[in-house]
């Protein structure tokens, strides 16, 4: 007798293949049959007509690790169908080696089989994994200090991520944007990424600008690493800012994709579906100002001499992206001393203060000391659409757990993502199958990350599925209120047990730790 039976549904086993109409039956946390009509017995017996039964999504780029231990529930995850998530990425962890702990601040965790422990006592309702971040590990050596590693340093980065690796990493990433990773030469990357090439990891990459006039070269610098490590290539969220370049770059770096595959670089990406990132509004200035990070970085602001230097290279970078200050929306200020402006455009702060939004910019970014988060409207959505269409493209979200209803604002893509995909991009605008958009999300990642059990509607397969209505599948969340569940998800199963229900979280947490196979 079985624990579980869905009857009647619409099959999308996540490989790519044609849907099928049948049954799929569960065992504890395994799927146990798939297809046909399974006569047997179950505990609970399910009608599935009308409805897709897919695997768990599995969102390969997210910072829950930043989030997940205060916020287990993970609503923003489980009620979008995200049952497994993979985090550390951007070139940040939140684990540092016992070997350094005492020289960065005595963190709570130490390693990353501290952090897990630490997960598995707390309880979480989705499978959560991690890179090791390169920024997290250069801090640990060499602090943030705007040079190159030595030898000796590169080597103890290299301790550190195997040290990483062997408590079940799936690899290292970079955020070649954000100091101090940024601070990094190609030289260091490849060497320090040679340290995940024993054990099959992978090189994740924000790269090192997205700028659509400097993309090509960055999309160069992650092939080299590739090429000199030996090891495989996952670009992080591919984009181009930069209106000048829309509709320009796509076609041009998605040819350089092919030709790197051809020349023998494993390289694969993912995308989020939305036109705004979201990061620090500090990277509105130049990587020479983060030298020392941000106490260094707010001196600087404040010094008039270095404060009109930076002044004048944010105002040609916004001349030269074509940019408004309308684009940048801020939405988190850390003081809780300029709450009033949170969900307001630096444009409508500025016409409040009666400053230039330049030096509103500047003037926000010294009160915060550095730390502002602020979502860019800054992303074509012709690009968005080519992207997705690309074969070497996956869904990764870039955001992270959350609870429907906990104060401030925050990017919509952390609840919606892959709602979204499935129903504006695959239902409404016809850019995908349905088929290959669950493959992108399930099937896809799964083989990137090398998963043994998770992915596919397979006998022996973990249980983690969907059930979702193809006609009402829908991203709720907005801009101006981005923490709501997506709709037109009937069940969500972790590990088989219900976990989501009617587009409600039910409480459960049968999530588990996943470490590198």
């Amino acid at each position: 007798m079985f624990d579980l039976i869905i009857k009647n549904a619409t099959l999308i086993d996540g490989s790519g293949a044609p849907k099928q109409r049948g049954d799929l039956a569960v065992s504890g946390d395994r799927i146990a049959r798939v297809g046909g009509v399974i006569k047997r017995d179950a505990t609970e017996v399910i009608d599935g007509e009308g409805l897709v039964l897919s695997p768990g999504f599995i969102d390969i780029h997210t910072h829950s690790d930043r989030t997940l231990m205060n916020l287990p529930e993970a609503e923003s995850r489980i009620l979008q169908g995200i049952t497994t998530e993979i985090g550390g990425n951007c070139g940040s962890c939140p684990l540092l080696s016992r070997s350094t702990a005492a020289a960065t601040g005595s963190p709570s965790w130490s390693s990353l089989e501290e952090y897990f422990l630490a997960l598995e006592q707390k309880g979480i309702s989705v499978n959560f994994g991690t890179y090791v971040g390169h920024g997290s590990v250069r801090t640990a050596v060499v602090g943030h200090e705007r040079r190159l590693a030595t030898p000796d340093e590169i080597n103890s980065m290299k301790l550190l991520v195997d040290e990483a690796m062997q408590q079940g990493a799936f690899g290292i990433s970079t955020g070649l944007i954000y100091p101090p990773s940024s601070f990094a030469d190609l030289n260091e990357l490849i060497e320090v990424a040679k340290a995940i090439a024993p054990y099959h990891g992978i090189f994740e990459t924000h790269l090192r600008s997205e700028d659509g006039t400097q993309m090509m070269t960055s999309l160069s610098e992650a092939y080299a690493v590739g090429k000199g490590a030996k090891v495989p290539v996952q670009i992080a969220h591919l984009k181009f800012f930069g209106r000048p370049s829309w509709g320009v770059t796509v076609h041009a770096a998605l040819a350089s994709l092919e030709k790197a595959q051809a020349d023998g670089v494993d390289i694969t990406c993912d995308q989020y579906p939305y036109t705004a990132s979201s990061s620090g509004l500090s990277t509105l200035v130049q990587q020479w100002a983060h030298d020392g990070g941000k106490a260094k970085l707010v001196e600087r602001l404040q010094n008039p001499e270095t404060r009109a230097r930076i002044r004048a290279e944010i105002l040609e970078f916004i001349a030269d992206n074509e940019a408004e200050w309308s684009d940048y929306l801020l939405v988190k200020f850390p003081s809780g001393n300029n709450a009033r402006f949170e969900g307001k455009t630096l444009q409508e702060i500025a016409a409040i203060l009666g400053k230039e939004p330049v030096d509103t910019a500047i003037d926000l970014l010294v009160e915060e000391k550095g730390d502002i988060t602020r979502i860019l409207f800054s992303i074509g959505e012709e690009d968005i659409e080519q992207i997705m269409k690309h074969r070497l493209v996956m869904i990764g979200s870039d955001g992270n757990t959350d609870n429907v209803g906990t104060p401030g604002i925050a990017h919509p893509r952390s609840f919606g993502a892959f709602a979204r995909v499935l129903g504006h991009y695959c239902r409404d605008r016809g850019v995908l199958p349905i088929e290959t958009a669950i493959h992108k999300m399930t099937g896809f990642p799964s083989w990137r990350l090398r998963l043994p059990d998770r992915g596919l509607l397979r006998p022996g397969f973990r249980a983690d599925l969907v059930l979702f209505d193809p006609q009402r599948i829908s991203d709720v969340a907005t801009y101006t209120q981005p923490k709501q569940g997506s709709i037109g998800i009937s069940r969500v199963y972790v590990n088989g047990v219900l976990t989501a229900k009617d587009d409600k979280h039910t409480g459960a947490k049968a999530g588990a730790i996943i470490r590198r196979s």
